[in-house]
């Protein structure tokens, strides 16, 4: 239970306390009445006495009377009622009232209790320390946990308590309740006062043995009388009061009677003295007492605490008479059973609150705010202090005394016993027990009767007797003794009241000589409610037991009893006791937390059934605590639902929006029909609260948005399509953010503003980024131009099951004005300017001010419809008209449900006109954690998220790329020409158009240089939509046999800088200057350029990258550059594969510029298509070729005058002859064509395609010195680096008509006798190998293979094919042969030659013949640089025969290289001679 302010001891004191009547003639009441009193009520504030007072027992020892308080009301006579042990409607009204009067003190001292876990805040105050939406709550408990007081007090109980326990009615089977002593009251002003006397006290007599009344009891027959004179001081005579009291003295004795003087002023006097009005805490309490049929007061709080604007008291209606709430009184005794009643739970009943309840009607009675005791000095009160006293020390307590001796001899005269109750009490109990039987072994005798001079009776009396006067041992005898003889008896109700007086006697005994006996309390409350069906006795029996038990941390027991005793008959008592156990639970050594939290839930249900609704909130907020954040969500739910309706009640709208609020954004596991319902009284609670005060949009809990998921696009959207035009991706909201690919484009954006900066890319470089969200970098202010829109995509999430619809929906913003065209020096002046928000505009749907649009045009969604459990985008544009800095802060809009639960579709906007609210919700996006020094990383700090925070900035050019006749698919290598158009849609003007790709072999714009043919086209070149420009071969040459030579610089076709395959502008590589007609595009222009496109080599799904740049003719702008993204995604289709071989020709050159050498080129071809685009035939149209050293000479075997036709997995080889030629520093293309019609391979595209081609780094570059290199010379020895272009034409059916492809593909032949392919041959997948984790020695020098070193010379015999010798005539025949030796590298070689070799091989000696080398045998010299030697041999044959000459062994090495061995060099091809016998 809850702490209270009185020990167990005095309050169980102060629940049964000695009664006394008052009896006043109506001139004593005038007299008390000056002070808005009566006589009864002018001494209640005194009636604790503050001495001790002193009595003998019956065995004449001396006892002392502590802190005795005694009651004193007035006579109340009228018709007598059976004590049915109901509480009756009125009774009912009071109790109410006490408890409903009594609230928590607002503002006071909170107290906490720590249990468990758990810190609870246990007072008003917890209506916001407990709520979920209270954030600060810990806070605030931890600060309040620094006050002494940590324990839970319930005032209203303890009101209730003591108030139940006054006004319980007397009783036949008990006398406690009875009125011991009477005071007669005469006022001295009375002519005769000693008959006015008399008068009273034959009235009292009357009342008391008469019959005709039972109401008011008394104790004893002989009832004292105490006589009082009471004297007005302001107006009486005093001598004459004085007089009259020494004659009152002679008649009644110095002991039966008293003088009181009263009103030492008057009360015009009194009004300006502060005085001490102790009267009014008590007033409350006396008209629960009297019984008189009196208007009861009703404050406002009733009101407040009740729907519809009447009071209900404990589930029952109060009648309303004259505009002033009273008793509704019947002929029922003041405590009669309650009859549930439900409290108004719905829709409907809030309705009711807000349009029914009416102001509360004044309140009058007897309790009026007036002043008490206004003619009553401080004497006056120490006069009635000492009054009560000499009356109670001198009258009652001798009266008592006297009485209980009287009883005593009684009780031992007719029991024949020994002349004192003490010395026979071992006796009495010592044996012969008679077995207590259980209640259900009893029969129901409730009913029986004892006169009231039984014995039986009379041990009750003295038993009463005692308790009164503190003498709890032999108080616990007597009743003791009477237990016995009621359960004898079987009268039940008489030994359940012995019982539970016997039980708390016991308890309070002086030293607790015997343990405290719960199991009588136990058996007394089920008879009081079983068998007597007395719930009244029942509850005050329940109550003691309840609070000696929790004296003595008997905390479960208690609880256990206290929710025994809830039932359905009072909402109120067993709202109170719910609520006691709930406390009594978290006071045991183990808190049980949640059985506290449940029995609040219980208890506030109670009392919202009882009219209670600040105690039931009260309750329900206190639960709180324990429920949230667990997860019982239908708990929660729960809780919330109700502190939202009794905050509503109570006239709390705002707790109540808050409550309700907490409903909707949880993750609610409710029916959708719960949740319908629980949006609707939201709604409509909601919309109480902003029609009362519209002064600021509040926060809408739905729906859910996730702030961090919101994109930021700023631009208009791109047409995706417009006609035969493909326009530009760019960047949309369509678009999954990657990471990597965000990398990409910046790295892309670096290179180009790196080409266009002069190879240095600005300190102040940001990176445009068009789409803002959670992964990008969004530490700085994005950059927005003027006149273009700003799109804000927000996601929406529905937690509910039922459907939502959002009208009017806008975004809110804030703009500051700010001219960037102004000096530097003013711009600080401009941040004084006062911000613009269109908050008070957004607070009124649908209504737009012009000088709202003129700075910012903001665009209203008419109407959003959200599905049950939906998640939803909506993108809500503004369009900024002014520069300056603009802030987005959240979204407006109305919220509304469907009309119908079940129904899932919106007819209109206005479906749920009824119940639209408007609020806001702020867009609170939380940045990136800080982790980057000591303090960030040791604590939790978030920078911040600026991509709300756009800087409107002035006018750029605003670019658009349409691509007309772009293809989808192409065949590898393939030749398309598109088209480009760039339009200008701003009004700056545009310049420094340039394009970045990650495939710049992919496309070429042209040669600028080279635009114009030097050669006249041919008309078949526009035939078939030709990318090439022709040539027609010249009459009457062979086709092959003459190659075309063109010099082309590779600058002209975009490489400025020499690397071969880059296609480099500038400083950037993959950069190209897009041609523009003055290098500018006006506003409103537009300008459109051809576009090569050449498929892939490598077949598959390739994407495709284009970033434009372009800048403002206007320099000096806040952004300095705008990029235009575009992806195309190419499908390559596989075509033809080319392989070439370069091998060195065994002829030697005649001409001395021809010295360097030839060689053969081969050239193998293969249809590698799978027919699947339809593609018939491939046509070899033509085989070109770029080096600076080399030039194909002729076709050595072309077919006639047609072209070279593969159909599909066909294959072609063709031979060509190549000559060295002096280096040059352009680049001279050859053309020898195997058709009758050229293709002009030095112009575009076939040119640029060719110098952006992809391929490795240069490999005649050498690592070292150049020539003086031995590997560099090697290398250079075996280099070709020749350039093979294959052109061919494709023919394909598509829908019947044929179709003529071209396309060109790429050989790069490097090194001599190695193959080289025109596609990229996939890698191998590398084998594991061992990590690593020490250095690598550095690679040695690099020598040259054995196989470089092998072509150092070339060799070349001549001698006849035939030669006839007469072996008849001459057996030796002897051949001359010349051996030619030509040095292929560029430095000294030595040389050694040696013919004694011989061919050992079986094979060869049976196919060849063996012969000899007569003279020298073996030669050494030494040849120069590219020199050619001559050496004459003699091969000698003994037999005709074929003989294969090529037999001698040439070794070479460097001459500067001493160390080195010879390296045998590569021999030609077998040299047979055909020796003829001529006889």
């Amino acid at each position: 239970m809850a702490q209270c302010v009185q020990s167990v001891q005095e309050f169980i004191q102060d629940s049964f306390v000695p009664m006394v009547a008052v009896l006043c003639s109506e001139d004593a009441e005038k007299v008390t009445r000056k002070n808005n009193l009566n006589f009864s009520e002018l001494l209640r504030p005194f009636c604790r006495l503050t001495s001790e007072g002193h009595m003998r027992d019956p065995s004449n020892q001396v006892q002392v009377v502590k802190n005795l308080r005694i009651s004193v009301n007035n006579v109340v006579t009228r018709p007598s009622v059976p004590s049915s042990g109901v509480p009756g409607h009125a009774h009912r009204r009071l109790l109410s009232e006490v408890v409903l009067t009594c609230q928590p003190a607002e503002g006071g001292v909170a107290n906490v209790i720590t249990a468990g876990d758990y810190d609870l805040n246990i007072s008003d105050r917890s209506l916001k320390a407990s709520v979920p939406w209270y954030s600060d709550w810990r806070d605030t408990l931890t600060e309040l946990s620094t006050s002494k007081h940590y324990t839970a007090t319930t005032p209203w109980f303890e009101a209730y308590r003591e108030s139940f326990l006054q006004s319980m009615p007397a009783s036949d089977h008990e006398f406690l309740n009875h009125y011991l002593a009477c005071l007669l009251v005469v006022s001295s002003s009375e002519a005769v006062p000693v008959e006015k006397f008399l008068k009273l006290s034959q009235e009292q007599h009357r009342i008391q043995h008469s019959g005709e009344y039972t109401n008011p009891k008394w104790f004893i027959p002989n009832t004292l009388k105490y006589y009082v004179l009471l004297h007005d001081m302001s107006q009486g005579d005093e001598q004459r009061a004085d007089s009259v009291y020494e004659d009152m003295k002679q008649r009644y004795g110095a002991q039966g009677c008293y003088l009181l003087k009263v009103n030492s002023r008057t009360a015009a006097a009194g009004a300006d003295e502060q005085i001490p009005d102790p009267w009014s805490q008590y007033l409350h309490k006396s008209s629960l007492q009297s019984q008189d049929p009196a208007p009861v007061v009703v404050n406002n709080t009733a009101v407040e605490n009740n729907v519809g604007g009447t009071s209900e008291v404990d589930g029952h209606d109060s009648e309303e008479k004259d505009g002033v709430l009273v008793n509704s009184l019947d002929n029922t005794h003041p405590l009669q059973l309650d009859t549930p009643s439900d409290t108004p739970g719905s829709l409907d009943a809030l309705r009711a609150v807000a349009v029914e309840t009416k102001p509360p009607p004044l309140a009058t009675g007897v309790a009026a705010a007036t002043s008490h005791g206004a003619c009553l000095t401080l004497n006056d009160h120490d006069r009635i202090r000492l009054f009560i006293q000499e009356f109670t020390f001198r009258g009652l307590l001798p009266h008592i005394e006297k009485n209980i001796r009287q009883l005593n001899d009684q009780l031992v005269s007719r029991k024949g016993l020994s002349r004192s109750l003490f010395s026979a009490t071992k006796k009495w109990f010592g044996g012969g027990k008679v077995p207590e039987k259980s209640i259900a072994e009893l029969k129901n005798t409730s009913g029986l009767l004892y006169p009231p001079e039984a014995p039986e009776l009379q041990i009750r009396k003295m038993a009463d007797l005692c308790f009164l006067v503190q003498l709890y041992d032999l108080a616990y005898s007597c009743y003791h003794t009477a237990k016995k003889d009621f359960l004898s008896d079987q009268a039940m109700l008489y030994a359940a009241g012995a019982l539970e007086m016997a039980a708390v006697s016991a308890f309070l005994q002086v030293g607790a000589p015997r343990p405290y006996p719960a199991h009588y309390m136990d058996t007394a409350i089920q008879t009081y409610r079983d068998v007597s069906k007395n719930m009244v006795l029942a509850e005050r029996c329940a109550l003691l037991s309840a609070e000696v038990l929790k004296s003595q941390a008997k905390y479960s027991d208690a609880a256990t009893l206290l929710i025994k005793m809830t039932s359905e008959d009072s909402d109120l008592r067993s709202a109170l006791l719910l609520e006691q156990a709930a406390h009594c639970f978290i006071n045991m050594r183990n808190p049980m937390v949640r059985k506290f939290a449940f029995h609040m839930i219980l208890a506030g249900h109670r009392f919202s059934k009882a009219g209670q609704k600040r105690h039931a909130l009260r309750c329900y907020c206190q639960a709180m605590q324990v429920y949230k954040g667990k997860g019982w969500s239908l708990a929660e739910d729960h809780i919330n639902f109700t502190i939202g309706r009794q905050s509503f009640t109570l006239r709390q709208p705002e707790n109540a929006v808050t409550a309700f609020r907490h409903i909707l954004t949880n993750d609610s596991q409710q029916t959708s029909t719960q949740q319908g319902a629980f949006l609707r009284e939201y709604l409509y609670v909601y919309k109480n609260v902003t029609g009362a005060c519209e002064v600021a949009l509040p926060q809408l809990p739905l729906p859910c948005i996730n702030s961090s998921a919101t994109r930021v696009y700023f631009g208009h959207e791109r047409r995706l399509a417009e006609g035969e035009k493909q326009a530009a991706t760019h960047v949309s909201l369509d678009q999954e953010f990657d990471r990597d690919l965000a990398a990409m484009w910046q790295d892309l954006e670096e290179k180009v503003v790196a080409a266009a900066k002069r190879g240095v890319v600005p300190a102040t470089f940001q990176s445009t980024q068009c789409c803002l969200n959670s992964q990008t970098d969004n530490l700085r202010f994005p950059l927005a131009v003027v006149e273009e829109p700003i799109i804000v995509e927000v996601v929406f999430r529905n937690p509910l099951k039922v459907p939502l619809v959002l009208s009017d929906l806008s975004l809110l913003w804030k703009f500051t004005l700010k001219d960037f065209n102004r000096p530097q020096p003013q711009e600080d002046s401009v941040g004084d300017a006062v911000p613009i928000s269109n908050e008070k505009e957004a607070s009124v749907p649908r209504v737009r001010t012009s000088q709202k649009d003129d700075v910012i045009a903001t665009e209203v969604i008419p109407e959003f419809y959200l599905s049950p459990e939906e998640t939803k985008l909506a993108r809500l544009k503004l369009l900024p008209h002014q520069t300056g800095q603009l802030n987005i802060l959240g979204l407006v809009y109305n919220l509304a449900s469907t009309s119908s639960t079940g129904d899932t579709t919106i007819n209109s906007p206005s479906a749920a006109e009824g119940t639209s609210v408007r609020g806001r919700q702020d867009l609170e996006i939380q940045g990136p954690r800080l982790n980057q020094t000591k303090e960030e990383k040791t604590s939790v700090s978030h920078g911040p998220d600026r991509r709300l925070d756009p800087t409107i900035t002035p006018p750029m050019p605003l670019l658009e790329v349409f691509f007309l006749q772009f293809p989808t698919a192409l065949l590898c290598g393939e030749i398309r020409k598109a088209y480009v158009e760039f339009c200008n849609m701003s009004r700056v003007t545009l310049c420094g158009l340039r394009v970045a790709s990650t495939h710049p072999d992919f496309f070429t714009f042209g040669s600028s240089s080279l635009a114009t043919p030097l050669t006249p086209l041919s008309p078949t070149s526009f035939e078939n939509c030709s990318a090439y420009k022709t040539l027609a071969t010249p009459p009457g040459a062979t086709p092959g046999s003459v190659a075309a030579v063109t010099l082309v610089s590779e600058g002209d076709f975009g490489s400025g800088t020499g690397l071969r395959g880059g296609g480099v502008s500038g400083a950037g590589k993959g950069i190209t200057e897009i041609p523009l007609g003055e290098g500018t595009l006006k506003p409103g222009e537009s300008t459109q350029l051809p576009m090569w496109l050449r498929g892939p080599d490598q077949e598959g799904v390739h994407e495709i990258h284009f970033l434009f740049y372009y800048e403002s003719a206007e320099k000096g702008g806040k952004i300095s550059h705008r990029v235009l993204r575009h992806t195309v995604f190419i499908c390559a289709s596989r075509s033809l594969s080319v392989r070439a071989t370069a091998c060195r020709s065994n002829t030697l050159p005649e001409e001395e510029e021809e010295r360097n050498g030839s060689m053969l080129v081969f050239v193998d071809v293969e249809n590698i298509n799978s027919s699947e685009a339809g593609v018939r035939e491939f046509h070899i149209a033509q085989v070109s070729s770029s080096s600076k050293q080399w030039r194909l000479h002729k076709c050595i075997n072309p077919a006639e005058d047609k072209d070279c036709k593969l159909t599909s997995r066909e294959r072609g080889k063709l031979c060509f002859r190549a000559t060295r030629c002096k280096p040059l520093q352009a680049f001279p293309f050859s053309k020898s064509g195997v058709s009758s019609l050229q293709i002009i391979t030095s112009t575009t595209p076939c040119a640029d395609f060719f110098f952006r081609r992809c391929q490795p780094l240069d490999q005649g570059v050498g690592h070292g010195g150049g020539d003086k290199d031995i590997a560099g010379v090697v290398r250079k020895c075996n280099e070709v680096d020749l350039d093979i272009i294959i052109l061919w034409k494709a023919f394909v059916v598509e829908d019947n008509k044929q179709v003529i492809l071209e396309g060109q593909l790429h050989v790069a032949l490097q090194t001599i006798d190695k193959e080289a392919c025109s596609l990229t041959q996939k890698e191998e997948a590398q084998e594991m190998v061992l990590l690593k984790f020490k250095p690598e020695l550095p690679p040695p020098m690099t020598r040259p293979s054995m196989e470089q070193l092998s072509h150092l010379i070339k060799t070349n015999l001549q001698y006849p094919e035939s030669y006839s010798h007469p072996f008849n005539q001459k057996s030796l025949c002897m051949v001359p042969v010349t051996l030619t030796l030509s040095n292929c590298s560029l430095a000294q070689v030595d040389v050694i030659i040696d013919l004694r070799h011989k061919a050992t091989s079986p094979e060869s000696l049976e196919v060849h013949g063996s012969f000899t080398w007569l003279g020298q045998t073996q030669f050494k010299m030494q040849l120069g640089a590219q020199e050619v030697m001559r050496v004459q041999l003699r091969a000698c044959f003994l037999h005709a025969g074929v003989y294969n000459l090529g037999t001698p062994r040439v070794f070479a090495k460097l001459a500067d290289q001493g160390a080195m061995c010879e390296t045998s060099q590569q021999t030609a091809t077998p040299a047979l001679i055909i020796i003829i016998n001529s006889t």
